[in-house]
């Protein structure tokens, strides 16, 4: 081994064991998210690509300290993570004042910015400059840091992802990727907004835990019928599908239905594909999605 790449192995060894990562420097709540790094087990060149996140932590209802966590884990869409102003988008915050609520913490991850992207919604599939392999390893990653980190229930930890995060869900915990099944850490449950499931379902999907797929029946950009085949297979998780009628891709947000021309893929390649909110589909896939964490988190 070349003392360059021995140098390489030993930063990396330093990085996913925790020491090299940037860790809250508190455990109690405050007033906003804390942005902390962790090493992704993508390591090209054996150097660990190291993700930016914000960890959104639940109040300690006045408690001097608090018991160890659940932590969810929530893996954006191909838009990326942050707004413009370089902080998570309206969604995430959303979701984690959701989560909060239920004495849970989640961290948001940003798997675009340190790769030199910003989204990757009119790329082309096949073309795009951050793949599901990258993202897979970044999850993977996301749940050994935690696991050691002071105040996470490591046995409390879920992944929650929304279109290509939702793909990433499912692709971080398949069995069938040898690097899935040699992991340390897994999640106590999975969730995923409109996720391509085409891949998973060709590779064969058995899961680490039982997983939830919220799809919306009129969605011309990760079509439903997919996932509900990937769901029929049998193994040795549950995989439950919620699918709402007339929801488009995107149901769970705030923004109008829009015809988006930029995007490339879809169910009608280079004929853009519809993203919109759906306000009683939005709603109740939240109920459905806490009802689903609060089962899996107290068994």
């Amino acid at each position: 081994m070349t003392i360059r790449r021995w140098a390489c192995a030993l930063l990396t060894l330093f990085l996913t064991t925790g020491a090299g990562a940037r860790a809250p420097a508190h455990d109690a709540a405050s007033s906003g998210p804390q942005r902390v790094e962790f090493p992704s087990l993508d390591a090209p060149d054996g150097l660990a690509i190291m993700l930016p996140a914000w960890w959104f932590r639940a109040p300690a209802e006045g408690a001097p300290s608090r018991a160890p966590a659940p932590v969810v884990v929530m893996l954006h869409g191909c838009r990326g993570m942050l707004n413009r102003n370089g902080e998570p988008a309206e969604r995430y915050r959303d979701y984690a004042a959701l989560l909060n609520a239920q004495g849970w913490d989640a961290i948001a991850v940003d798997s675009l910015s340190p790769r030199g992207e910003t989204e990757l919604c009119t790329q082309r599939e096949g073309t795009r400059k951050v793949t599901q392999i990258q993202r897979r390893r970044d999850a993977l990653g996301a749940l050994e840091w935690l696991a050691a980190q002071p105040g996470v229930d490591a046995s409390r930890l879920a992944l929650l992802g929304w279109s290509n995060g939702g793909s990433t869900v499912l692709s971080a915990t398949n069995l069938n990727h040898s690097e899935v099944a040699r992991s340390r850490t897994r999640p106590r449950y999975a969730a995923a907004f409109y996720p391509g499931c085409e891949t998973e379902g060709r590779r064969g999907y058995r899961p680490v835990s039982d997983t939830l797929l919220l799809v919306g029946l009129a969605d011309d950009w990760t079509p439903s019928t997919p996932c509900q085949v990937l769901a029929s297979e049998k193994s040795g998780y549950a995989v439950r599908v919620e699918a709402f009628e007339g929801a488009h891709h995107g149901f769970d947000g705030k923004a109008a239905l829009t015809l988006r021309r930029d995007v490339p893929n879809g169910v009608n390649p280079g004929q853009g594909v519809h993203v919109g909110a759906d306000a009683q589909a939005r709603e109740q896939s939240r109920q459905i999605l806490i009802q689903a964490l609060q089962q899996a988190f107290t068994r």
